[in-house]
């Protein structure tokens, strides 16, 4: 079972305990409603400026910044300024990891406890997102198929069962479709109108059996469960396998609040415990959903002023929602399917290639039909660059599971003969350590345990992360890659950090927080125009210290600003 309390002021609503990663917290920083699990993209390497409910950073503040954005002159002051930072008293039980290469000489600038393992929060995701890159290419496509025992006849009538097969598309959700809860499954339905489909005599089912092993990541904790960014992990998903909950005052106070979702989920049930309160009291909400459970319990007060609590929360079962929400899209354009809305899955590892053959071709997952079963149509997903940035810049844990266990489908196994024996997971983690062999990664400097950073059990070093990121910069997919990640001041979770200073719009990293660990690695260019490589990793910090604030941005804007050079 699964309790997670909000505590929030009237000013700004609760975020979700302690141990949730930063820059992936329950959206409720505006009271104002927004479509979500996922935000509307603005191109296609950027996003959203405003996502919801994904990245939210706390803007690091000005003062702190210009204080350090002096520019120096040599390596040697340079050195000497990032010492200073991070012999802070308040860093002084937290161990940093940083390591500072320069792109164009090959240079190491600085460095300090660069081999010692951290927990890298989100910072994993750029090794998942890397090997997929380089593995699947940028112009890879998911594929959605949809199968059943027989082509229509002349009259458009399926006799069986309809059945939707997932291989891990992310893209039918509202990020990928202007914020539209339904347009991307509006999409699949007029495929299956398009092909002919008029009545369905016999059910419609939801196929997740593509990745194999336990809906969520290894190591994840159980209070991230609740919340969008601990989604369950399926083949079929939609709408980030999340809904928005909102919570605004009722009519009057002592009166029930108003709870609703977005998308309407037919499936769950809201128990609705929240009173309104008199204006400028305090808003307190609690969330409570039991694992594996369609019940949500929404408890607390919310005063009579109040502009409203966002929050997004993870769904059970999410291929069955996926159904019933095609479901509801045919009956409007004219379906008819007299059976029930049904989903099937496993998370048996023996299952693991049972009854569907995968292969690689024109960077698209293409299978053999289920014995006995012929394609109606399918539907494809944006090339993944565009998936590649969706995923980096707003910090999209789903996203990249779903990305990991496609690579455990798609790439062939170190030791076959072990195949069936493993977890999609298993597989794609196997995947990912097999491409860091090519950037010559020591084995010993990574401890992989899910794909998005989410597990606490995950752990890597600074100096891991230049090495990758240096094979990425002269990687043949280098442009994809360092479009997909954050830009300081710009967009994803960067968006709100390192403004006015000479870092904005020109460093581009990826972030990372849990509640003892955050970091940022990425590329920065230097006053000088000279390219530099940079990981940072803070671990183990007391709760009261911000390490955005206290070293990590103001280091990333002495490096912008260094007006020196390496050689």
């Amino acid at each position: 079972m699964l309790l997670i309390s909000l505590v929030t002021t009237t000013s700004a609503p609760l975020v979700s305990s302690a141990n949730v990663q930063r820059e992936r917290q329950t959206k409720a920083q505006t009271a104002k409603p927004t479509p979500s699990p996922v935000a509307p993209p603005v191109s296609v390497a950027t996003p959203s400026p405003s996502p919801s409910p994904s990245a939210n950073p706390i803007a690091s503040p000005t003062p702190a910044l210009v204080k350090t954005s002096t520019p120096t002159r040599s390596v040697a002051e340079l050195q000497t300024r990032i010492t200073e930072i991070l012999r802070k008293p308040e860093l002084e039980s937290a161990m940093v990891g940083i390591k500072v290469v320069s792109l164009d000489t090959g240079r190491t600038i600085f460095e300090e406890n660069a081999t010692k393992l951290l927990r890298p929060a989100s910072n994993m995701k750029i090794y998942t997102v890397a090997t997929a890159l380089d593995r699947l290419t940028p112009d890879f496509r998911f594929n959605t198929s949809v199968y059943a025992r027989s082509k229509p006849d002349s009259s458009g009538v399926v006799r069986g069962d309809l059945t939707i097969y997932g291989r891990g598309d992310p893209s039918i959700a509202a990020r990928f479709n202007n914020g539209d809860y339904v347009k991307g499954i509006d999409e699949l339905a007029s495929r299956i109108v398009s092909a002919g489909v008029k009545r369905v005599e016999g059910d419609l089912v939801g196929d997740e059996t593509y990745f194999v092993g336990p809906q969520y990541g290894s190591g994840w904790e159980w209070e991230d469960l609740t919340w969008y960014y601990g989604a369950e992990v399926s083949a079929l998903t939609a709408n980030d396998n999340a809904l928005d909950l909102f919570v605004k005052p009722g009519p009057d106070i002592g009166k029930a609040a108003i709870v609703t979702t977005g998308p309407p989920d037919p499936l769950l049930t809201i128990e609705n415990q929240v009173v309104t309160a008199p204006k400028g009291t305090r808003r307190r909400i609690s969330v409570y959903r039991g694992l594996g459970e369609d019940k949500v319990t929404v408890s607390g007060t919310i005063p009579i002023d109040d502009r409203g609590y966002t929050g997004g929360i993870g769904i059970s079962h999410p291929s069955l929602l996926f159904v019933y929400l095609l479901r509801s899209s045919l009956t409007q354009k004219g379906v008819v399917i007299t059976g029930k809305s049904r989903m099937t899955g496993s998370v048996d590892p023996t299952m693991l290639s049972a009854g569907v053959t995968m292969n690689l071709m024109n960077g698209t997952v293409t299978s053999a039909a289920p014995s006995g079963q012929v394609e109606i149509t399918s539907m494809q997903s944006p090339p993944f660059s565009v998936i590649a940035a969706q995923t980096l810049k707003p910090s999209q844990n789903l996203y990249t599971e779903l990305i990991l266990r496609t690579l455990g489908k798609v790439v062939p196994p170190q030791t076959p003969s072990d195949e069936e024996r493993q977890t999609s997971e298993d597989l794609g983690l196997e995947a990912v350590k097999g491409f860091l062999k090519n950037t010559g990664i020591r084995p010993e400097s990574l401890v992989l345990s899910d794909g998005s950073g989410l597990s606490r059990n995950d752990m890597i070093t600074a100096d891991a992360s230049v090495q990758l990121l240096t094979f990425m910069s002269k990687h043949r997919y280098a442009d994809a890659f360092r479009d997909a990640l954050p830009i300081a001041g710009v967009d994803g979770t960067l968006r709100n950090r390192l403004k006015n200073t000479p870092a904005e719009n020109n460093l581009r990293a990826k972030t990372g927080s849990l509640s003892s660990a955050a970091s940022l690695a990425g590329y920065v260019t230097t006053a000088a125009r000279e390219r530099l490589v940079f990981s940072i990793m803070v671990n183990n910090y007391p709760s009261d210290v911000e390490p955005r604030v206290a070293c990590i941005d103001p280091i990333a804007v002495l490096l912008a600003s260094f007006s020196g050079r390496s050689e």
